[in-house]
């Protein structure tokens, strides 16, 4: 994956979550040909060797349709980085405010050092 998808998907979350810009955190770890297997789940497409899959960790509390928005955003960026639709593959996984560290081995949610964010 590209800085430029990484970026896009950042942008998405930027636009359809309002994060702070300075919230970006990815990890990109790209595979060899054969290492990634990702099919089409029964819904009667065909990916390509080009999928990308990302898994998104946040806070919960933010409804279907927002979630909703939001895959649509970061696979409209995507494509226009040349990854198909069919190739965006994601993974949602919520948490709560105490579940996160930014260093320094605190909770900073829970010890007041960062605000909550509102959803």
């Amino acid at each position: 994956m590209s800085w430029d998808a990484s970026r896009g998907i950042h942008d998405a979350i930027l636009a359809e979550y309002g994060v702070p810009e300075r919230d970006y955190f990815h990890i990109v770890t790209e595979h060899a040909p054969g290492q990634i297997f990702a099919q089409d789940a029964g819904l009667g497409f065909e990916r390509s060797a080009g999928v990308v899959m990302i898994q998104i960790f946040t806070q919960g509390g933010r409804s279907p349709e927002a979630k909703q928005s939001l895959f649509a955003a970061i696979a409209e960026r995507l494509a226009e980085v040349g990854v198909a639709g069919e190739d965006v593959f994601l993974g949602y996984m919520e948490n709560s405010a105490s579940d996160w560290s930014f260093g320094f081995g605190r909770a900073q949610y829970v010890t007041g050092e960062l605000a909550v964010p509102t959803k």
